[in-house]
């Protein structure tokens, strides 16, 4: 009976050992991005188990309750990512092997009455560069994912407190895409990739259902799996 038991108890040493050595040669993924990637993420974290640990910047639930202002989980415009990604620099617990970063939908967002842009275009350049230089000081893989579309007639009749325009959706993207190509930073072009859904893949006026949602999340998922 006792050698029984000593066999069973080895197996399951045997057993967890290998659980974990796996999960450790596993390498890390870390998302920061705004709240596209929040809805697209759970289906991202599944569809690439086995191959990355996912994590993401998280909070318990603060984000959903308004989504248009940026809290916790949402990663926000340019701005707040590179104080986030400050304070991640100065953290020595954190650790990741690959950076999925995006920003941009919120620096776009425009003034109803002045026309003013949330975050300029220049300094939209100088927050993206200022990303490169800290994701280098961390010692990360940095993936830039670019901007989703945006259906001005849509989004601007919705009721929202501010406006957005697909044309400075792509001039944003412009400026991060030559800014991280000539970095040799990978970039995931979600605004191409998204630009083929129909109209009524927006479920209200800029997110997506639930449908589109996987389809992003197994986009990216195909993308990191060549990138490895």
């Amino acid at each position: 009976m006792m050698d029984r038991l000593k066999i069973q108890f080895v197996f399951f040493l045997l057993v967890v050992f290998s659980f974990f050595s796996f999960t450790l040669s596993q390498p890390k993924l870390f998302v920061i991005g705004d709240s596209i990637s929040i809805f697209y993420g759970p289906y991202l974290k599944q569809y690439v188990k086995g191959k990355y640990l996912y994590d993401r910047k998280r909070d318990k639930g603060e984000a959903m309750r308004d989504l248009d202002n940026p809290i916790g989980a949402n990663g926000g415009d340019s701005r707040m990512v590179v104080k986030y990604l400050k304070e991640l620099s100065e953290n020595k617990s954190f650790y990741t092997d690959l950076l999925l970063v995006n920003c941009g939908l919120h620096d776009t967002k425009t003034d109803i009455l002045t026309g003013k842009k949330q975050v300029s275009l220049e300094e939209y350049r100088h927050n993206l560069d200022t990303i490169c230089q800290l994701s280098e000081k961390m010692k990360v893989k940095l993936v830039w994912v670019n901007c989703t579309p945006v259906n001005d007639s849509i989004h601007n009749s919705k009721g929202v407190a501010f406006y957005r325009y697909n044309r400075d959706v792509i001039r944003y993207n412009e400026v991060a895409d030559s800014l991280l190509a000539l970095r040799g930073i990978p970039i995931i072009d979600m605004y191409t990739f998204s630009s083929q859904f129909p109209l009524d893949a927006f479920m209200d006026h800029v997110h997506y259902s639930i449908e589109y949602r996987k389809l992003q999340a197994a986009y990216i998922a195909g993308f990191l799996e060549k990138l490895k």
